[in-house]
């Protein structure tokens, strides 16, 4: 039901573009400008068109409102998980200079440069 009115809506949007794109402008927005006799002219067509725009904008509101209402009645029994699963056991990294495998984000140690290589920090 949800897809099909959700296939309805998208088809009524698209009709509601082409009827709003196939009216004739009358010139200036918030009905500023164009002619006085601009709302009377071409009353057929002008008429048909914007009572197609009307209904159909309607039907637009009326199936956004069901749409809403569907989706609120379908998740509302849905229990959201709020914990995050934390016995995972972290994956082996590889250290980057070739050194040993590094395991669940600890760091290989460093060697410190103010220590010679025979590990003596006082001989110079």
């Amino acid at each position: 039901m949800f897809f099909f009115l959700t296939v309805v809506q998208a088809i009524v949007a698209a009709a509601l573009v082409g009827v709003i794109l196939m009216q004739r402008s009358e010139g200036g927005g918030l009905g500023i400008g164009g002619s006085p006799s601009g709302m009377l002219s071409a009353r057929g067509a002008a008429d048909f068109l914007t009572r197609s725009t009307k209904w159909l904008a309607v039907v637009f509101v009326v199936l956004s409102i069901a749409l809403a209402a569907l989706a609120v009645e379908t998740t509302q029994g849905a229990s959201l998980e709020t914990t995050l699963d934390r016995n995972v056991t972290p994956i082996e990294q590889q250290d980057p200079l070739g050194g040993t495998p590094v395991t669940g984000g600890e760091a290989a140690p460093a060697p410190n440069p103010a220590t010679p290589a025979n590990g003596d920090p006082l001989a110079q």
